[in-house]
């Protein structure tokens, strides 16, 4: 089928075995590849109620099948695994240039199981998998591991091009339960904990290295398709705000730092801010970044209130590999508990040295460090303080209140992967006035319509900056000329409730029940000013005539009759 390679890599790193499987076309047809192909692949790999940590939760990663085309926005990649922080679901994506090098090992996916008993880096080039010993990187932080591993373990062989790797920090090495997965540095496969997945399979790093590249259904139409596109969406507004000030729109920012756009590759938009801090204890310090939701972690919830300072929190959690927006939230809780007089440790807001030590204590489990690298969850539980944890399935909310955006009240509580406001992106409906905020009603149509357009992003693995250039008239002609496939907008919400029916699954087979589509009780006993909140009711109306467009019965389950919900056994009787 054009637009995938048609293989992917299984590799069993316990045994060192790797097999090259055909990729099925039945499943590309009706999941796509990235999000639908990595879905199947984990649904279909994983034994049920596998714990996260053990040799047998897989890891993939998968590109997509615009990964290498020349449309803006398509140099991403995905992972997919069992959350060690929820238990449920997990993906995650991240850009840079390193999603090229993974697409041009000719792979649609990698499946990777087992467990290595030292600590190993694979080098994965179109011949498959190399294994080399990595002892001498175990401990290194994320920057000089991917160096390293780019010196180290790249194939070089004629005719490739330019190799990129991913790696983990210190913390997943811990096993953190939050902790990421790095490429390009400053690029993140950040949330749901892929990098402790990573880490309890002894891997420090992934290289990859190729010559292969995707066929195209009609490649000249995409072709000029995305030069049209470029072209138009270079001259909208929302393009170049991105480009001038990133997702932070802080002044201070770009006032008294050095900052330049930097973007992915295939990409003009430039939306991550190459930042050099200028003056003060942290002059020199070079990051992409801080992003909005670092921002809200570190300066709302911690009340950080300098932008330097910020930025040196969100390098620590860079090198030590952990994900910002959980260690933010988790270092405001403390300061909670501390507060509340259930944890002895010299912390309070805007303590800055204090929030570090605290990441250095997380990322090695030591003392009260140790209780916080198990997640939210199991440090309200073991402090006394569940009324006052803020999370969904165990994943700390975004900054976006649903006290205000009531949409995204719905979203935190229905999202296969916990609290999560990238999912829909609906918090644009909402500011923007496409939709009142307030209202609950007939919430759940539009709602959907955004979530399914982003699933598809996923399945093709695209960035979500360019949803507003990439509406349904466009993803019709993407996936058309990409792959050939029916591409009218039934058929591709057809492939999106297809993906979200086969995750449901995946979560209600390790435990999903309808008490973890909620929020929580103190976002429903707390108001904000002027009496605005949001009431368990009005969640409740939302869910309902969620579950209902979905097609799900009163439980959130899938019905059994769906055609596709037969595939796995049909297309792995063929395996």
């Amino acid at each position: 089928m054009h637009g995938f390679y048609g293989r992917f890599l299984v590799i069993d790193i316990g045994t060192r075995a790797q097999q090259i499987m055909e990729t099925p076309e039945a499943v590309c047809a009706t999941y796509l590849g990235g999000k639908g192909l990595g879905s199947w692949l984990l649904h279909s790999y994983n034994p049920p109620g596998v714990d996260p940590l053990s040799p047998d939760n897989v890891l993939i990663l998968a590109t997509g099948p615009l990964t290498g085309s020349p449309l803006l926005g398509s140099c991403r990649y995905g992972v997919y695994t069992k959350s060690p922080q929820t238990g449920f679901y997990s993906e995650s994506y991240a850009g840079g240039k390193a999603p090229e090098a993974m697409d041009e090992a000719g792979f649609d996916a990698i499946v990777i199981k087992g467990q290595s008993s030292s600590p190993l880096a694979l080098a994965i080039s179109t011949e498959g998998a190399a294994f080399h010993d990595a002892s001498e990187l175990w401990g290194v932080d994320t920057h000089e591991a991917e160096k390293q591993a780019l010196k180290r373990y790249a194939p070089c062989k004629p005719g490739y091009r330019k190799p990129g790797a991913l790696v983990i920090g210190p913390a997943g090495e811990a096993l953190v339960r939050f902790a990421v997965i790095e490429n390009d540095l400053w690029r993140s496969a950040g949330r749901t904990g892929p990098g402790a997945v990573m880490g309890s399979k002894h891997i420090k790093a992934i290289v990859f290295q190729g010559d292969r590249t995707r066929p195209l259904d009609d490649a000249a139409s995409l072709k000029a398709f995305a030069q049209v596109a470029a072209r138009i969406s270079k001259e909208t507004q929302t393009f170049k705000n991105y480009r001038a000030m990133g997702t932070t729109q802080a002044e201070a920012l770009h006032s008294r730092n050095d900052v330049k756009p930097n973007a992915c590759a295939k990409c003009a938009m430039a939306c991550g801010r190459l930042t050099t801090i200028r003056t003060g204890r942290h002059a020199g310090l070079q990051i992409e970044g801080p992003e909005f939701e670092t921002i809200y972690a570190f300066g709302g919830l911690c009340m950080v209130d300098s932008i330097e300072e910020i930025a040196w929190l969100n390098d620590i959690c860079d090198r030590l590999g952990m994900d910002t927006m959980s260690a933010g939230n988790l270092c405001a809780f403390t300061i909670e508990a501390v507060k509340a007089g259930k944890v002895d440790f010299a912390m309070d807001y805007n303590k800055v040295d204090a929030i570090a030590q605290l990441l250095g204590l997380i990322a090695r489990r030591e003392a009260v460090g140790a209780v916080l690298a198990e997640g939210i969850r199991h440090a309200a539980k073991q402090w006394g303080l569940e009324d006052l944890a803020v999370h969904v399935k165990g994943l700390e909310p975004a900054g976006y209140d649903p006290r205000t955006l009531k949409g995204m009240g719905l979203g935190y509580s229905v999202v296969d992967r916990g609290a999560c406001h990238l999912r829909s992106t609906f918090y644009k409906a909402e500011t923007s006035g496409l939709i009142d905020r307030n209202i609950v009603e007939g919430k759940a149509e539009l709602f959907m319509d955004y979530e399914h357009r982003i699933t598809l992003f996923d399945t093709l693995v695209l960035c979500r900056f360019y949803r507003e250039f990439y509406l349904w008239d466009e993803l019709a002609t993407i996936i058309g000329t990409a792959t050939g496939l029916p591409s009218d907008k039934v058929s591709l919400i057809r492939i999106a409730m297809n993906t979200a029916d086969l995750i449901r699954l995946f979560n209600i087979r390790e435990g999903l029940t309808p008490a973890d589509d909620v929020l929580p009780a103190r976002l429903y006993r707390e108001k904000l000013e002027g009496d605005r909140g949001i009431t368990e009711e009005e969640l409740l109306y939302m869910r309902r005539e969620y579950y209902a467009l979905h097609g799900w019965d009163e439980a959130g389950r899938p019905k059994a009759g769906a055609p596709h919900l037969g595939l796995k056994a049909r297309v792995l009787a063929e395996f």
